[in-house]
């Protein structure tokens, strides 16, 4: 074997890497319809709901983040893992402060009552993903939790 060939411990099931795919695509989707749909609110009239559309472009910014750091640095990158906890923060922060202080909420966002007009999406899809990043960091090997793949494996004597 070659050290350039992956081992069948350092190389990512097909199933892994599908998830992975699903992953991007799901986030790549959101990342687009939350832009959308900050810029028609903050076009359409930023003053009537300041507060709930600068969250709504905040949301779209960090599923743009998520999404391109996926895909260029992957599953076990320490900026997508960051990431996606800033993520559920935000979610979790937004959804309450919307339910306990809908005065700041005029306008729906993204993330307002946890998501309730994506069908909770935006609060399971943290979640999901937090979980396969987690598993993936754990099934990995020495050298392999950080962004970069690291060096390759040693021969077993």
């Amino acid at each position: 074997m070659s050290a350039t060939t992956p081992t069948s411990s350092t190389a990512p099931s097909r199933g892994a890497r599908g998830f992975e795919a699903v992953l991007v695509i799901i986030y790549g989707l959101f990342a687009l319809s939350a832009t959308a749909r900050s810029l028609v609110q903050i076009l359409r009239g930023f003053d009537e709901a300041p507060v709930a559309y600068s969250l709504s472009l905040v949301a779209a910014l960090t599923y743009i983040a998520v999404t391109v750091l996926l895909v260029r640095r992957g599953r076990r990158s320490s900026a997508v893992f960051a990431l996606v906890m800033v993520e559920l923060a935000g979610v979790l922060a937004v959804g309450t402060l919307s339910i306990t202080v809908p005065s700041l909420f005029p306008d729906a966002t993204v993330w307002s009552t946890y998501g309730i007009g994506y069908g909770f999406v935006p609060l399971v899809l943290p979640v999901v993903a937090l979980g396969y990043l987690l598993l993936s960091r754990r099934g990995s090997g020495p050298g392999d939790a950080g962004d970069s793949p690291g060096p390759p494996a040693a021969p077993a004597p």
